[in-house]
């Protein structure tokens, strides 16, 4: 299997030109090799995609039977490469941080980020939902999971015994911050998981965050896209 891990820049609350930004990256992803290209956390409309008022925020979310979603999987019929992507989902009243994966322009899997760090807790009422359920899959052979972010620092022991973690990321470390210590600390704490991580994050100007992806294999960075970069890490398992 052949992934591109996409570190790319989004602008929160534009959905059309992330939709541009995840085209673009898909049709270089294929061009290279890929057979699916990963985004970060939210990537669709940006990590900070919700501003915490219920109907402004029901707006920005999206369900997957919708148009917005259509055009994600349009993207992937398209381009003819898989797509993974984190986005902000509505289903009914409730809200949540999901990721999906299409496959062949079809949603094959969805899931729902299990810990709360993705949203201001403080602000938000009842509406506004984690996810239950940790379900492995399987993709291209390999039993694999796709937790969000803070899911492996808040309840790693329910994705233990994959063979592939999927992991988009927002994190907004600094540079210096993430490859003094940060990096590391990432690394050994999802050792004990699964044989492979893929870890993806995102780019944003307000607030900076500088994006980055890894591989990490063994407790340790098998590969790496530097933060401050946009562009894709490829990796074949």
């Amino acid at each position: 299997m052949k992934v591109a891990l996409a570190s790319a820049r989004f602008i929160n609350g534009d959905i059309p030109h992330n939709l541009l930004q995840m085209r673009r990256f898909a049709s270089w992803a294929k061009t290279a090799g890929a057979d699916v290209v990963v985004f970060g956390e939210a990537f669709l409309q940006g990590f900070d995609g919700f501003v915490w008022e219920y109907e402004a925020d029901r707006e920005m979310a999206i369900t997957t039977d919708g148009p917005v979603f259509a055009q994600l999987k349009a993207i992937s019929q398209d381009t003819g490469i898989d797509l993974m992507t984190g986005f902000l989902e509505r289903e009914g009243e409730t809200l949540y941080s999901s990721c999906g994966l299409i496959e062949a322009g079809a949603l094959a899997q969805r899931y729902r980020r299990i810990s709360r760090g993705w949203k201001e807790y403080s602000c938000t009422d009842e509406h506004y939902r984690e996810g239950e359920e940790t379900t492995p899959f399987f993709y291209r052979g390999k039993r694999c999971l796709m937790p969000l972010c803070g899911d492996l620092w808040d309840d790693p022991e329910r994705f233990r015994g994959a063979e592939l973690l999927f992991w988009p990321v927002y994190v907004n470390f600094s540079k210096q911050e993430w490859g003094s210590h940060e990096e590391l600390a990432y690394a050994h704490q999802v050792n004990p998981l699964a044989e492979d991580v893929l870890m993806v994050n995102s780019l944003s100007d307000d607030p900076d965050a500088h994006g980055g992806c890894c591989w990490f294999s063994g407790g340790r960075v098998k590969a790496s896209l530097a933060m401050g970069t946009e562009g894709i890490l490829m990796v074949d398992i």
